[in-house]
């Protein structure tokens, strides 16, 4: 037995014939020939027929007698539907009409039927007429005694019959046999249905009249809705208030040839399933996903991309070699080495969707058929039939498998692939990229920015942030080795003050020592010498002013140099790296690259030869040697005019004059030198001075500044934030608008501040923990941070992470220098630990931003393998929308107890099949029965031969089919409850 399980098929579930009791339209000596060709030749296919009566079988026997001459051959399913008419009336001055569907498996069901309406009966004329055919015609003559003929009789009689509602009920539920064959159908409209009850009075009756029917017969979206609990009443309170869901159904009501198979608006009725009466209490089971009304039946997954056929090729070991493949949700089942996990990977290797690593799969171990059975497979192959037309040949060794031209066309969820997707290490690796793909597919092609894959669409939107992260990162370290320095020379004014006083009475000293040397009567020579030698010193400290700006222009030279050799390309080689997706060639590239915006080579050589020229200037020329009596400067000359060397040269003169002994004058001449070496000194004392003096509001502009900076590196740290929180916000907005088990899957993204790494690089590297003090020992600096900056750090605005670094600097910067490894006299290694201190202080490698997964609030990582299972499951069955493929499923129920199979999955697979096709294989009834799998495929293999594989057989089939219902309670652990379940709010039979 195989088939291809349940499939929609048109059925006409209220057609009149020919001769039909009442309003008999149908006509002509051919009346009867006309209406079945009507039937075979209606556009789609009708299979099954109801051929519809007024409280007799007459015209369902005649069809009957038709299709055994030949007639009818599509129609796989002829029954018969008794139409009633109740004791109720309609608002429109109708009755309400009542439907029995009788089933046609029991050959005595003719009988059976009408000794269940005999025992109906209608009082009337101070008479009692039961519901059979010669009490109808006796009613029919009775009211109106001019009707002779006995069919215009019956007729009459069915007209004025009414059934009692209540005592219908009674006469149903006493018989077994009524319970077992017959469904009650009642119309919904207004004319002669329910909906046209509208007295208040009646309003229970009405209510009694609905909950007692399995179908409702109506055409109209929102009729179907209703009963679906997809409108005015959820699903619950239909079930409370009718009993349960119902199946809304619509047929031609035709009473004449022009109406047969035409119901209005191509309202056409389908039922998904085989062609049995079994197949209609299914849908009264599942309406939603096995009855519908329209010119179509529902559309699920694309006929490119479901998988119609499997044939497996020489293989001796498939002895049922050719197995068709429903579109929906097939289910394979069987017991433990039945061949059912075979049929999943013949399946795969059709579709391309083993991985190299399942091919490649330790045998010994392996879960895998094709794996475990490597050496025994031989030429075997496997072709698949796909719904569009096209075929796939592929060997079941793998020997052409994972070629550069194949793509997986199928999503092979193997057990092993789960296994490894679900373990310790697949939280991080595996499971996470899956989850991030599906994260990526969720945007829209436009949104995607040509991006590949979620890694580059993720880059893509943060890499900008990153960048100026880092920029602002690079700022303050720069910022603080700046201030580091301004520290150092704060630290220094006392000394330099210290200094500058000695320097000052050191040149008092040597000025006195020079005046005693002074011959008596050169006094006056002596003070033109002093200032002379004041204004030389002025003109050295100009000369020697223009040699460091030299020196600088000459030093700017060559990094201009090396700026265009290197620095400007490199950057600009850089910039093309960070921006690569700008589109700009080689040629635009050029206009970015960093260039002076003036002629600086010309500029400093100009700038060189006019320090040189200064130079000249101020050294001027010596004058040539004249009489030593004679003044080489005059004593009106303006000295601050003059250059340098007739200074000198003046000075060298008055120096001999001070004394006849030459040593005197040589000593006057090294005093005097030394004096103007001192001076020179003092003045690069007092600069470094002035210097130190400013450095403190040099400092804290800096700090304020680096304040600043800290702040916007946590703006580019939030945006990077914000654009991941961006690139979650569809999948987000989905699963917060879910309901069930959807909704316990969220993401979120958020900062995480690593207080813990933070403090203990300060703690092992930097502080000295032995020194007395707030930070004596272990964990003290962890604990001050994760109160005052970890709140802000993970939660906080740029503003508050400014604040909160501002306020703990405050309270802890003194007791954290109090740590210091050195103490400040140690200038070289003090001042290297406070730079490191700095960067330390300000740095934010320990602040990451990471997106969570949590299902039920837990996070990914912590779950259990079996409820990460369900996290992988519920990614593939409800938020992989973007992949159509077929998807293959090795036993999702691994790892979880039967509630949670229910609880959890249940309801995903049903939503899934109605998208694309799903094939899985299970041992849960649950999800075989309560998904209502559209196919069931039971594997079955025999013994093991020795050095061979096991014989291995598949039948399949729907559930409306008996024999598959008792293969799936006999091989599935609670199946037979779950059936029973499932059709006992409904009062539907499903015998195994």
């Amino acid at each position: 037995m195989l088939s291809r399980g349940s499939e929609w098929r048109r059925w006409e579930p209220h057609i009149h014939a020919p001769g039909t009791v009442m309003n008999n339209q149908f006509s002509g000596p051919n009346a009867w020939g006309d209406y079945l060709t009507a039937l075979e030749q209606a556009t789609p296919v009708i299979e099954a027929i109801a051929v519809t009566d007024y409280y007799v079988t007459d015209t369902y026997e005649e069809v009957l007698r038709h299709k055994a001459a030949g007639r009818l051959p599509s129609a796989k399913l002829v029954f018969p539907n008794v139409e009633l008419r109740l004791d109720v009336a309609t608002a429109k001055g109708g009755f309400v009409n009542l439907h029995l569907f009788v089933s046609p498996e029991d050959p005595q069901h003719l009988d059976e039927l009408q000794r269940l309406l005999s025992r109906l009966q209608f009082n009337v004329m101070q008479d009692r007429f039961d519901c059979t055919r010669a009490d109808l015609i006796r009613l029919g003559k009775k009211a109106d005694p001019n009707i002779t003929d006995e069919r215009a009789a019956l007729a009459y009689g069915a007209n004025q019959f009414k059934v009692n509602f209540q005592q219908l009920r009674e006469v149903f539920s006493e018989s077994g046999w009524a319970k077992k064959n017959i469904l009650i159908a009642v119309a919904g409209g207004a004319t002669d249905g329910t909906s046209g009850v509208r007295e208040a009075a009646d309003q229970t009756i009405r209510r009694e009249i609905e909950g007692f029917a399995h179908v409702i017969f109506a055409g109209s979206p929102a009729q179907r809705e209703f009963w679906l609990g997809q409108k005015d009443l959820g699903p619950d309170e239909i079930r409370a208030r009718y009993g349960g869901l119902k199946p809304c159904l619509h047929g031609s009501d035709a009473h004449k040839l022009d109406d047969v198979a035409s119901p209005f608006g191509n309202r056409f009725s389908w039922i998904k399933g085989g062609l049995e009466f079994d197949a209609l209490r299914q849908a009264c089971i599942d309406p939603d996903g096995r009855a519908y009304v329209g010119e179509q039946p529902p559309r699920s997954a694309m006929p490119s991309q479901v998988i119609s056929h499997v044939q497996i090729a020489d293989a001796d070991w498939a002895i049922t070699p050719d197995i068709p493949l429903n579109h929906g949700l097939v289910a394979i089942i069987g017991a433990r080495g039945s061949g059912k996990t075979a049929l999943a990977d013949v399946i795969a290797a059709g579709s391309d969707a083993i991985s190299p690593s399942g091919w490649n799969a330790d045998e010994n171990i392996s879960p895998s058929f094709l794996a475990r059975a490597r050496k025994l497979i031989g030429d075997a192959s496997t072709t698949l039939t796909w719904g569009g037309g096209a075929t796939v040949t592929r060997a079941l060794d793998g020997s052409d498998a994972n070629g550069h031209m194949t793509f997986p066309r199928a999503r092979y969820l193997s057990q092993q692939f789960v296994e490894e997707l679900c373990s310790a290490k697949g939280v991080s690796d595996g499971l996470v990229d899956e989850i991030e793909r599906v994260i990526f597919k969720s945007h829209s092609q436009d949104d995607r920015e040509w991006a590949l894959d979620f890694a580059e669409l993720r880059d893509q939107q943060i890499s900008r942030f990153q960048q100026a992260r880092e920029r602002e990162a690079e700022a303050i370290a720069d910022i603080s080795d700046r201030i580091a320095t301004e520290f150092e020379k704060e630290s220094l004014v006392t000394t330099l003050t210290t200094q500058v006083g000695q320097k000052k009475k050191l040149i008092a000293d040597y000025t006195a020592d020079r005046a005693k040397l002074v011959v008596k009567g050169t006094e006056a020579q002596v003070t033109r010498h002093t200032r002379l030698s004041e204004a030389a010193q002025k003109l050295r400290n100009k000369i020697q002013s223009f040699g460091n700006q030299r020196r600088t222009f000459v030093a700017l030279q060559d990094e201009v140099r090396s700026m265009r050799a290197t620095g400007a390309p490199e950057m600009l080689r850089q910039a093309q790296a960070r921006h690569a997706n700008s589109g700009l060639d080689a040629k635009q590239w050029e206009d970015f690259l960093l260039i002076y915006k003036g002629d600086v080579d010309k500029s400093l050589t100009a700038y060189i030869a006019w320090a040189d020229g200064e130079v000249r200037k101020l050294n001027g020329v010596a004058p040539p040697p004249g009489d030593p009596n004679v003044a080489l400067v005059p004593d009106i000359a303006d000295l601050s005019t003059l250059p340098l060397a007739p200074i000198a040269a003046e000075m060298t003169r008055l120096e001999a004059l001070f004394s006849a002994d030459k040593v005197v004058r040589d000593q006057y001449a090294a005093l005097t030198g030394r004096i103007a070496q001192e001076n020179s000194a003092l003045q690069t004392l007092e600069t470094r001075l002035a210097d130190a003096q400013g450095a403190s509001a040099r400092r804290k502009d800096l700090q304020t500044e680096r304040d600043d900076t800290y702040g916007r590196v946590f703006e580019a740290i939030i945006n990077e934030q914000s654009a991941l929180a961006a690139l979650y916000a569809p999948l987000m907005a989905r699963l917060a608008a879910s309901s069930g088990t959807l909704k316990k899957l969220s993401f979120s993204v958020r900062r995480i501040a690593d207080v813990q790494a933070w403090g203990s690089v300060a703690e092992t590297e930097l502080l000295d923990r032995r020194k007395t003090g707030p930070f004596y020992g272990r964990g003290s600096l962890i604990a001050a941070a994760t109160e005052a900056l970890k709140p802000a750090w993970e939660t906080g605005s740029a503003a508050d992470v400014q604040a909160a670094m501002t306020a703990f600097m405050a309270r802890y910067l003194r007791d954290l220098l109090s740590h210091a490894p050195f103490a400040p006299t140690q200038q070289a290694e003090f001042r290297a630990w406070s730079k490191r201190f700095a960067h330390w202080l300000f740095g934010t490698d320990h602040i990451t931003v990471r997106y969570e997964i949590s299902y039920d609030g837990v996070d990914i990582r912590k779950l259990s393998p079996g409820t990460r299972g369900i996290v992988l499951l519920l990614l593939y069955l409800a938020l992989d929308d973007s992949d159509d493929r077929p998807l293959v499923i090795d036993q999702p129920e691994e790892n979880l107890d039967p509630k949670s199979v229910f609880d959890e999955l249940v309801a995903l697979f049903v939503a899934a099949k109605a998208k694309r096709q799903v094939i899985m294989v299970t041992h849960n009834a649950n999800l075989v029965i309560n998904t209502d799998a559209d196919q069931i495929i039971v594997a079955s293999a025999g013994p093991h031969p020795s050095g061979g594989l096991p014989p291995i057989t598949y039948v399949s089939g729907g559930l409306e089919s008996a024999e598959i219902r008792k293969a799936v309670c006999d091989i599935l652990e609670g199946g037979e409850a779950a059936f029973r379940e499932r059709a006992r709010r409904l009062r539907v039979r499903l015998e195994r």
